[in-house]
């Protein structure tokens, strides 16, 4: 039937069967207005668990790196009417430091509860105190009233300013990541564990309260770690603007999400939400308050969420600071009347008795800022080392620990097959049939995502109601594996379809039926909001191999990856239930050094992908299944790979080969039993 033959050949270029994607549209942004969704209480505690790992990774804390000792230095301490102050430095890790000053309660007896501090972004950081907000008069009144509480410098502030630049970070170094609100992350884990140290603190008593970007940094930390028992983030936690500085933007961190589920994490614990009508959080009484409140009710937690809203700028003024008082008293202190917490006069010291360097000079071994890089790479792979499954057992924590990892750096969302439709589009060109096989146009979508993937199923004749099927991918399309001018499937396709498998051509996000989408990733934090092209088409392989692994009709799923498809074959297989996976490897030149990073930024722009592993990983989720990496070169290490498979008693399972496959026993392994 020629005709039909032609249709098929030229559809690609009807402008009828070209698709629109939602993922294609205006991108996210800090400034995007996010609705907050009606979660059950299963939704949420799935959603809960889910995103704080997204977090973790997205600040570089997956894979957890080897800790390493504090060396806490405390010195310069000054005695006043209530309180003393100290200056303080130690290293979240070898030659990064966290500097500060330590208040303490004098007169009182312990042990206290203590309090972390971070401060935002005021001109003078740490040592700011004008009437909109001062951090050494909250720190004085803290300590007055019986806590011990850690005011420490955002990394490029005062002290930390010696060391690193505020504004540190690119999109070499996410692919690590590593970035200014991971730093100031591990500043704040730090700091809680530095508290815990010291022996006049209840480490049972565990605070922490910010502004602006030290409100970020209060809510971020309260959502990974536990051990914060109360917490007050102002003027920060919007439904609209969501942090306007590098310091609160990590790659992947807002993917579907905004700060509203971010601060919900801290349910069922006591949060205060504090607010101004003159800034971003105008509207927290009337729907940032009332969406985490849904989260507390249901823990029957209600009374342990608070909103107060100030008349003011944007601020961490005195009456904002005496709703914290209360709030922390309320709940540390065991206060019968919290509102009488308010705040006494103070005297703020002088710049140089509350400087860490001040008159010192920075521990000699301090990392220079052109060094923080090469340092973060070697502790991620040290990580990753300790890592490498030697046995089963092993293999499976890494799937758990390290796989989850991957999954978040790719953005991916694992779908049932139940929410994932395969139909044919309006105005798709009609079943087309020939001696041996017939050919459909459908497209697969997930359900409320409003994502388009068009494919071509090649389907041999007669069917038999349970063929396996052949995913297949071309950096192209799926026009490159038709013949232009017959219409014909190419020999590859042909042979697969003789040996009664269906084949199915998948058009990745971009590519193929895909419209020319006006969408740059170079704005600012774009890939705070957004997944990158390389990210979604891995995503969209993801997707159409569910799509059949959950159908009853389908024995088995494989999955071909042609030229730089490979790559993203490999990084997708991993996360769906396939038999076979055959990819070409396109001599990409994977190096442990960090040479390689280029490479990434031009073919697979992802970040955090390098830190989690990248292909090493992938190909240890993929572990025994049988797997063909082909046109390695001399480029593709996958030492890696072989040794894991080769440690689970699987080598027979894995076949490298330098140069290009044939197709003929591409088809071989994909169809052998």
């Amino acid at each position: 039937m020629p005709e039909q033959h032609h249709e098929l050949a030229h559809v690609f270029t009807d402008a009828s069967q070209v698709v629109n994607d939602a993922r294609g549209g205006t991108p996210r942004d800090l400034n995007t207005p996010y609705t907050f969704p009606s979660y059950t209480k299963a939704e949420w505690t799935e959603k809960a668990d889910a995103l704080r790992q997204q977090i973790r990774v997205a600040n570089g804390l997956i894979p957890a790196h080897e800790p390493t000792p504090l060396n806490a230095e405390i010195f310069g301490k000054i005695e006043r009417e209530g309180y003393s102050v100290e200056k303080v430095y130690f290293e979240p890790f070898p030659g990064f430091f966290t500097t500060g000053n330590l208040y303490r309660p004098l007169g009182k007896s312990g042990p206290f509860p203590g309090i972390v501090s971070p401060h935002g972004h005021w001109t003078r950081g740490r040592l700011e105190s004008i009437e909109r907000g001062s951090i050494p008069g909250r720190c004085i009144n803290f300590a007055k009233q019986g806590y011990v509480i850690f005011a420490y410098d955002m990394l490029g502030y005062n002290d930390s300013g010696k060391q690193i630049d505020h504004r540190y970070g690119g999109a070499r170094e996410d692919l690590w990541g590593l970035s200014a609100m991971g730093l100031q992350l591990q500043n704040s884990i730090s700091s809680i564990d530095f508290l815990e140290s010291l022996p006049d603190v209840d480490s049972e008593r565990i605070g922490c309260t910010g502004a602006s970007g030290g409100g970020t940094q209060t809510f971020i930390l309260t959502a990974v770690d536990e051990r914060i028992k109360v917490s007050a983030p102002v003027n920060m936690i919007s439904a609209t603007m969501q942090g306007g500085c590098i310091c609160e933007n990590a790659p992947n961190l807002r993917l579907d999400v905004s700060n509203i589920e971010i601060g919900a994490l801290m349910a069922p614990r006591p949060l205060l939400l504090v607010s101004a009508t003159g800034d971003w959080t105008v509207n927290t009484p009337t729907i940032e308050y009332p969406a985490i409140r849904s989260i507390y009710a249901h823990f029957d937690a209600e009374d342990k969420v608070h909103q107060v809203q100030v008349d003011a700028e944007h601020n961490y003024n005195q009456e904002s600071r005496e709703a914290v008082y209360a709030w922390l008293a309320k709940w540390f202190l065991g206060a019968e009347d919290p509102s009488a917490f308010k705040e006494v006069p103070f005297q703020v010291e002088p710049d140089e008795a509350l400087l860490a360097f001040s008159g010192r000079e920075m521990p000699t071994h301090a990392l220079k800022q052109e060094a923080f890089l090469s340092t973060w790479a070697n502790r991620c792979r040290q990580a990753m080392e300790k890592r490498k499954p030697t046995n089963a057992s092993e293999l499976e924590t890494f799937r758990q620990e390290i796989g989850s990892g991957l999954q978040h750096a790719l953005g991916l969302q694992i779908p049932k097959s139940t929410d994932v439709t395969l139909v044919e589009p309006k105005g798709a060109f009609p079943t087309t049939y020939q001696a041996n096989l017939s050919a459909r146009h459908l497209v697969i979508s997930r359900k409320d995502i409003g994502d388009t993937i068009p494919t071509i199923l090649f389907s041999p004749e007669p069917q038999v109601g349970h063929d396996p099927v052949v995913v297949i991918v071309h950096p192209e399309g799926k026009e490159k594996l038709i013949e232009a001018e017959t219409g014909e499937p190419l020999p590859l396709i042909r042979d697969l379809l003789s040996a009664d498998r269906k084949v199915l051509l998948i058009d990745v996000f971009g590519t193929g039926e895909h419209t020319d989408y006006e969408r740059s990733e170079d704005t600012n934090y774009f890939t705070t909001y957004n997944r990158t092209t390389a990210a979604l088409r891995v995503q969209d392989i993801v997707t159409a191999l569910h799509c059949f692994t959950g159908r009853g009709d389908v024995s088995e799923v494989n999955l071909i990856g042609i030229g730089e498809a490979g790559l993203w074959s490999l990084l997708a297989a991993g996360f769906a239930n396939v038999k076979n996976i055959v990819v070409d490897a396109a001599e990409f030149n994977l190096k442990d050094a960090l040479e390689g990073d280029a490479v990434f930024l031009e073919t697979l722009p992802i970040p955090n992908i390098r830190q989690v592993g990248d292909f090493q990983t992938a190909g240890t989720l993929i572990a025994p299944r049988p797997l063909i990496i082909h046109n390695t070169g001399e480029a593709f290490d996958t030492t890696w790979i072989t040794e894991v498979y080769g440690n689970i008693g699987a080598s027979d399972h894995l076949l490298v080969e330098k140069g290009v496959l044939p197709d003929e026993e591409i088809v071989a392994r994909v169809t052998a039993s």
